[in-house]
């Protein structure tokens, strides 16, 4: 098959063509190489699938802005094709196919790619407003066929930018018109957005009723019902999306952890088993996932198995920090369970120790179960440690900060949860009030020092990368145009965008940057 499209791609003027014999080869491949046009069969026979190289190699940035992927499938039902497609190929073709068949999909992606090269390299190098513009200057060419495809693009970077108005008016324009799934969902996400969660919930069951196969409908009604609450109808409404594509590795650790919340250890055991399963060939392999099957059997009172998953983690993970962490954070568990307080002691006292030497590099949602692990073994004050950065630097992540709430208030009780969150928001309060002031009082110098140190510790908090933006903004315009400041208010632009500031509060500053942009330029 591969020599067959080997001479159809030669055939059309193709001058160099790399086979490869597996996904992991092809993600080599495409490490060492640069390529316009990738075609991926699903079925590898071994190792990796298909939908497990296309997720590599986005999650490792190997595919240029440029590139086509294509998926190649033999199967047509609808769950070997939602599988093909989750990860969101540029196309897909369902074999056989012919010659005509192959360079009418190159030829689609092809032109795709090109007329919107100048909005995708933006939004490729952080900058949306400047993907936005670009956007709306292709619009006023007026060509038909492109302009739906243009307004999906333009609404999608309106939300990401949070200007919620744009998207909705024009989403609301496109189903005045015609009647695109898109278009409702888009709809749906901007209510969300805004916060309108039962409205949310309305459109994304009605488009779940109308295209039962919608995946993106299921993702974003579970989100929705996560913020409202209502976990039960999360974990439900995820599992009908896994039950349609049941090899999405991101989906089945989501649905995993989501029912352990809800203590639906069934679903969770199955999720968990699935997750891990499908990440002996995934690029979002983790220890974490044979923790969490671990943890299950534990808190179903079986120890044993809890003992295997254990064995198989240490046989799967080496000289990994996290994975050695899980382990004894887990043994620690497991021990104090069948009663071995001996070895529960020895097994703290290697998490006691590789806390110390790693704590910074591991990942939050360990450190909290590490902050859990470190109390309940009477070590309260490496838990209040570890609960005060984890705070500080998610302070403006509202789920994150609710789940350390619970913890808090499960193990340590009282007020302890809320008088850290005080005494946090005070700390932070007084460090951005010292930085405005040596602001006004015209120590540009210092209030940078100021809000550097703070973005150290705090590195997503929303006031003090809007004021370091806003400050590098005015020492531009107050002295010579300087293009590394330009670059570095950027970058603080993009980062507030990132971590979901309003548009409100970025679009003017982002006009400010383009107008000394624009004079800079000669």
């Amino acid at each position: 098959m591969r020599e067959t499209i080997k001479h159809i791609l030669g055939s059309f003027g193709a001058r160099l063509i790399i086979e490869a014999e597996s996904g992991l080869n092809a993600i080599t491949a495409m490490r060492m190489d640069k390529f316009d046009i990738v075609l991926c069969d699903y079925n590898l026979l071994r190792g990796k699938n298909g939908q497990q190289v296309l997720e590599e190699a986005k999650y490792l940035k190997l595919l240029p802005v440029h590139c086509i992927f294509i998926m190649v499938t033999c199967e047509q039902n609808q769950q070997m094709v939602l599988n093909a497609i989750d990860n969101k190929p540029d196309d897909y073709l369902i074999k056989p196919f012919n010659r005509q068949q192959l360079l009418n999909r190159i030829q689609r992606c092809y032109t795709r790619k090109q007329y919107l090269a100048s909005i995708e390299n933006e939004i490729d190098n952080g900058n949306l407003y400047q993907a936005i513009h670009n956007c709306k200057q292709l619009l006023q060419q007026n060509d038909k066929k492109m302009r739906l495809p243009l307004l999906k693009l333009h609404a999608e970077l309106a939300i990401k930018i949070g200007d919620f108005t744009t998207a909705e008016v024009i989403y609301a324009d496109i189903l005045h018109e015609r009647e695109l799934p898109w278009a409702k969902l888009g709809l749906g996400v901007t209510a969300f957005s805004l916060g309108y969660y039962d409205q949310a919930v309305k459109a994304f069951q009605e488009l779940i009723e109308q295209h039962p196969a919608m995946l993106d409908a299921y993702d974003w009604l579970v989100k929705t019902y996560e913020l409202m609450g209502n976990d039960e109808y999360a974990v439900s409404s995820l599992n009908s999306a896994v039950t349609l594509s049941p090899l999405s590795i991101l989906r089945q650790k989501k649905l995993a952890l989501l029912a352990e919340k809800t203590e639906n250890f069934p679903v969770a055991k199955k999720a968990y088993a699935a997750t891990i399963k499908l990440g002996k060939n995934s690029i979002h392999r983790s220890s974490g996932d044979y923790s969490g099957l671990a943890n299950i059997h534990l808190k179903s009172n079986a120890a044993n198995e809890a003992l295997k998953v254990l064995y198989e983690l240490n046989q799967q993970f080496h000289d990994e920090p996290e994975a050695e962490l899980r382990s004894a954070l887990l043994e620690t568990e497991i021990h104090q369970a069948k009663g071995n307080k001996a070895l529960a002691q020895q097994a703290y006292g290697k998490a006691f120790k590789l806390n110390e030497q790693f704590s910074k590099q591991l990942s939050r949602e360990l450190r909290l179960d590490m902050a859990k692990t470190f109390y309940l073994n009477g070590n309260s004050e490496t838990c209040n440690d570890i609960l005060n950065d984890l705070v500080k630097t998610n302070i403006d992540d509202n789920l994150f900060i609710k789940g350390i709430v619970t913890l808090c208030n499960t193990i340590i009780g009282g007020n302890y949860a809320e008088t850290l969150l005080q005494q946090i928001k005070k700390e932070l309060v007084d460090i951005n009030n010292k930085g405005v002031r040596l602001f006004q009082e015209g120590n540009i110098r210092g209030a940078l020092a100021v809000f550097e140190q703070a973005i150290i510790k705090t590195p997503d908090n929303h006031t003090i990368i809007l004021n370091m933006a806003k400050i590098i903004i005015h020492d531009i315009k107050t002295s010579k145009p300087d293009p590394e400041k330009i670059m570095n208010a950027q970058f603080y632009i993009n980062k507030a965008i990132q971590i979901g500031i309003p548009h409100s509060q970025i679009s003017s500053l982002q006009t400010e940057l383009d107008t000394i942009q624009y004079k800079t330029i000669p």
